[in-house]
């Protein structure tokens, strides 16, 4: 059906076609798994639960665990109250989690259930068990995306549960965005070596990426603490990378306890990276290791050599995460690529404003646009060609219409490899990898089109 794209564009200004995003209950439940034996709970129907927890399954490859309060007609009509306070009663009682973190759906938005009210009358009926918590976000699908989801969720972990006491620490928050978990364990690496202490929520590291040992495990090893997030309050400093899914959550822990927020971008590149690696160095009041150093003179040199190859390539760049979209349009700059086309699903006049400014002297021509979908973007690639294409999976019909343009999957969903789960695409190893995938993606193109006596050994 991609083949029958036409290249005239007309203008709309509500109906989108394959929207570059998806919707919060996602980013909200992707949170919760990201801390220790937390269950996370769909108020809504059971159909909008197992969606959530399909496309998450599909992605990481890992059963995702979610409860619902399992909607019916009559619900729809006279609220969920009911079904809710059953729910948490069963929840407690049958997997015992430590905390259970709801998030509402479409349906109950609708309706308009109260459930901060819901929360206490169920610890009022003694269906909350002494000692566990329950906290809650409203995500309306019909608003925002999964990155508004996710943020919401982290907003509440934060504000339900983060304390100040009198007693300091010497600790660190570390709000990583939506990343995956290698991206994730990459971040907390660098902390790592650096010698900086820190509490990173979410974590969703030992969680998603578990190894294979024949004992399931509904509550795995990682995750963040529930006395790790209260602890935030004490923290000496906040670490939040991306705008749309971290830095809500920093301000909220600063305006809450008086944490000072580092709001940065997610360090994808060179640039980035060392924002990052220059905010723990200050607030950890660490030095920067002579390892970390040569990864970063690794990505250069990495970059030195593969430079004749990537030059000046163009390229359409698309997710449903600004802070992937603007961090990855700042390295293609970094590689001397051209980024041509830069879409996101989420909203926001301040992306389509940072990414100019990124691209002021690159691609001042470049087409940016917030809200966007890869229906307008597949017009655009027939009105001028690209090089090279980026985004989710599902940008790859796109590519596969297109002649088999050079695809790079990146951000989320990726639902047909598994790279993503183990291989980061931050920090500076996190460069050299997508500098890897980049070019290999246009030497295959190559490789698979040159003529016999052209195909060379050494390129």
């Amino acid at each position: 059906m991609l083949n029958g794209t036409t290249a005239e564009v007309k203008e709309r200004s509500a109906l989108r076609i394959n929207p570059a995003k998806t919707c919060q209950p996602i980013g909200a439940m992707y949170a919760a798994l990201g801390v220790h034996g937390c269950m996370p709970h769909s108020h809504g129907s059971q159909g909008c639960c197992s969606y959530h927890r399909s496309q998450l399954t599909r992605h990481f490859k890992e059963p995702v665990i979610a409860t619902s309060s399992s909607f019916t007609e009559g619900s729809s009509v006279f609220g969920g109250m009911a079904n809710f306070t059953q729910a948490i009663q069963n929840i407690f009682g049958i997997y015992n989690p430590e905390i259970v973190a709801a998030h509402t759906t479409c349906l109950s938005e609708v309706i308009g259930d109260d459930m901060s009210m819901m929360i206490k009358k169920s610890r009022e009926e003694g269906k909350i068990p002494e000692g566990k918590e329950v906290v809650y976000a409203n995500t309306p699908s019909f608003v925002g995306s999964n990155i508004t989801g996710f943020s919401n969720m982290v907003v509440a972990f934060v504000k339900q549960l983060a304390q100040k006491s009198d007693v300091p620490s010497t600790r660190i928050n570390l709000i990583p965005g939506y990343c995956d978990a290698a991206d994730v364990r990459e971040i907390k690496r660098i902390a790592a070596i650096m010698g900086v202490e820190i509490i990173t929520l979410p974590d969703v590291t030992d969680v998603l990426d578990l190894p294979q040992t024949g004992i399931y495990e509904m509550y795995p090893k990682g995750g963040t603490r529930v006395a790790d997030i209260r602890a935030m309050g004490d923290s000496t400093a906040t670490i939040a990378l991306g705008k749309w899914a971290s830095h809500a959550a920093s301000n909220k822990l600063e305006d809450l306890c008086s944490v000072p927020a580092y709001n940065l971008e997610l360090p994808i590149g060179i640039a980035a990276t060392d924002e990052y690696v220059d905010a723990l160095r200050q607030a950890g009041s660490s030095d920067v290791p002579r390892s970390l150093v040569e990864e970063r003179g690794r990505l250069l040199d990495t970059l030195s050599d593969m430079s004749q190859y990537i030059y000046k390539k163009r390229v359409a760049l698309a997710g449903d995460d600004p802070d992937h979209i603007i961090s990855m349009t700042r390295f293609l700059v970094e590689m001397d690529m051209v980024p041509a086309y830069v879409i996101t699903g989420g909203l926001g006049n301040d992306f389509e404003k940072r990414v100019r400014e990124i691209l002021k002297d690159q691609a001042p021509n470049a087409i940016v646009k917030a809200q966007g979908d890869l229906f307008e973007l597949h017009q655009w690639m027939k009105q001028e060609p690209v090089d090279l294409l980026i985004g989710s999976t599902h940008a790859k019909y796109i590519a596969r219409a297109e002649n088999n343009l050079p695809f790079v999957r990146f951000g989320f969903p990726i639902l047909d490899r598994i790279g993503h789960r183990y291989f980061p695409s931050v920090g500076y190893m996190g460069g050299i990898r997508m500098v890897e995938k980049i070019t290999d993606a246009l030497f295959d193109k190559r490789d698979r089109e040159s003529a016999e006596e052209w195909v060379e050994l050494v390129l």
